[in-house]
């Protein structure tokens, strides 16, 4: 764990509704203070933060004078709405107390199953953390159904980890880690301090329903895990009152359940663009783009281009060749074939005189570009 976590530039966190609203009384302006505190520290060291919040629906029932979670969708969508207002005020006034700026952000899966509103988000965050502002990121739960009967947060954490490629997800939750068993029922529950990301036997000791607040669980956080570990980023399952419990994972110390995993981050991004997306099409590019992407790591800029083949659209995966025909990379394309084609041979600060807009200045970016 000390290396895990003391290595990490970017984390995200992921806090629990019975923490955020001080188990259902509202929001906890204490707690989330500690929280922003704690992130405002770990900017200062030069981390990257994302903060994924659960407690609208929580925040909302309060406000609306509800002492039980409606089951009707559209009260639990109001209650969300209502809730959303006061939680992201707090997030913003107790951030800004440390000179942080805050966005809020709210996401559905669905936003991530897309492969053009996944660049864009992943497009929002980045430009969000170049600009040393931390999202604070959540379900939009007011208009999806199905993210409120079967979505939880611990699985927008993973997929938020995924998307920005980050090194760490902390899961901030109510128990102190995984147990080999229930240890409510089991009092020889065994703790686990530490254990490899999706091996099946997690899944098996986390069985088990979540509070009433939340709609999650431990079985949801083990899952977490494993898909954060797809990308590469390992997982911490720690209590979220523990004093300082951010600051004291980044200095390396051994607090919770560390999931680790099995793969570098560089070579799960390079398996999921080699193997799980189907190329649509291709830009071939001069020596001198050739150079950039192999010796110096840079994006493939428009102007490199001397070619575009195939049909495809904004965030297909696309090969990179050589004008004499070898794959040299691969990557999530920023524009579609027919604006490829116009914007081909071109200095990047002509894209929105040619297309009337510009989504970025990078035909790849070198964040979604692997080498061949």
């Amino acid at each position: 764990m000390p290396e895990v976590l003391r290595s990490a530039r970017r984390i995200v966190v992921k806090v629990g509704s019975s923490l955020v609203t001080n188990e259902g009384r509202g929001v906890d302006a204490a707690a989330i203070g500690n929280w922003c505190r704690q992130l405002a520290s770990l900017a200062g060291q030069g981390r990257e933060v994302l903060m994924v919040s659960s407690g609208a629906i929580a925040e909302g029932m309060k406000r609306l004078g509800w002492s039980a979670r409606p089951k009707e969708i559209h009260e639990l969508q109001a209650a969300a709405a209502v809730g959303q207002m006061g939680l992201a005020q707090m997030y913003e006034s107790k951030l800004s107390e440390h000179g942080i700026g805050s966005a809020q952000v709210l996401l559905t899966h669905a936003d991530l199953a897309d492969r053009e509103r996944y660049l864009n988000a992943r497009s929002t965050l980045l430009t969000l953390l170049s600009l040393k502002v931390i999202p604070v990121i959540n379900e939009n739960d007011t208009v999806v159904n199905d993210e409120i009967k079967f979505g939880d947060n611990d699985t927008l954490g993973a997929l938020v980890a995924n998307l920005v490629d980050a090194d760490a997800l902390v899961i901030l939750t109510d128990q102190p880690g995984l147990y080999s068993a229930d240890p409510r029922k089991d009092p020889q529950a065994r703790f686990i301090g530490e254990a490899v990301a999706g091996t099946p036997e997690l899944e098996q000791m986390a069985g088990g329903a979540g509070s009433s607040l939340g709609r999650g669980g431990m079985i949801t956080k083990v899952l977490a895990a494993k898909r954060a570990a797809s990308s590469g980023a390992s997982t911490v399952i720690a209590w979220g009152r523990e004093p300082d419990v951010l600051l004291r994972l980044a200095d390396g110390e051994a607090i919770g359940t560390l999931l680790v995993a099995r793969t570098a981050k560089l070579a799960a991004r390079k398996q999921w663009m080699a193997d799980h997306l189907q190329l649509r099409g291709a830009v071939v590019i001069d020596d001198g783009a050739v150079a950039k992407l192999r010796d110096e790591g840079k994006s493939l800029l428009p102007i490199g281009m001397v070619e575009v083949q195939g049909e495809f659209v904004r965030g297909d995966v696309i090969a990179v060749r050589s004008q004499a025909g070898a794959e040299i990379a691969r990557g999530l394309a920023n524009y579609a074939s027919s604006e490829a084609r116009l914007i081909a041979r071109k200095p990047s600060s002509q894209i929105e005189g040619l297309l009337g807009y510009s989504n970025e200045a990078e035909m790849i970016h070198r964040t979604n570009l692997v080498l061949a």
